[in-house]
């Protein structure tokens, strides 16, 4: 591949992951409305339905998060390989360490909040 078209598949890359990220976000800041609402009041069947929703979406966006980090890594090494690097391709080059917070840290921290959402809607 040329690094135009390798510059250009790092943009669908990065759009992956942005995107990625909208659902379980707004889940999880949907999920903390409802909590103010009295979603943790609510019956059990409700509570669990709620929790498995985001959980599910959690688990999905998370599965898009680290396969479009680790297609991005992939493009970077690309990149790598090809000599005479423009402004931009060094720019992507210098992004590569900043990839593994979206394989790693984003998912984890949907986790924590996930952790402590299921003990405002069940123990709370």
């Amino acid at each position: 591949m040329t690094e135009s078209e390798l510059v250009n598949l790092w943009i669908r890359t990065r759009w992956h992951i942005i995107v990625s990220q909208v659902a379980p976000t707004f889940l999880l800041t949907a999920l903390v409305g409802f909590l103010a609402l009295g979603l943790a009041t609510a019956d059990p069947s409700v509570r669990v339905a709620a929790a498995g929703v985001l959980l599910a979406s959690g688990v999905l966006g998370a599965l898009v998060q680290i396969n479009a980090a680790n297609e991005a890594l992939a493009v970077i090494a690309d990149l790598r390989a090809i000599g005479g690097m423009s402004a931009v391709t060094r720019r992507i080059l210098s992004a590569a360490p900043w990839v593994n917070v979206v394989r790693f840290v984003t998912p984890a921290v949907f986790v924590v909040v996930y952790v402590a959402l299921l003990i405002a809607l069940f123990v709370g």
